[in-house]
């Protein structure tokens, strides 16, 4: 996947498969990289998609 293509909603419904959206998202939200990134592996979201995620959320926790 390239990051033009990037559609978040498809890392959602990995989340969705293994009952963990509320976890995710709280993960997102408190810029914790390291859990957001072992539940995208647990999902299994491709490696490309999890650094497209990871940078999002690093360049995302520089706007607060």
């Amino acid at each position: 996947m390239d990051e033009s293509d990037f559609e978040g909603t498809l890392v959602l419904e990995k989340m969705a498969e293994i009952n963990k959206v509320d976890a995710f998202m709280e993960a997102i939200d408190s810029d914790d990289f390291g859990k957001a990134q072992a539940l995208m592996k647990k999902a299994g979201v491709d490696p490309k998609t999890i650094a497209i995620v990871l940078r999002k959320m690093h360049e995302a926790s520089g706007e607060h």
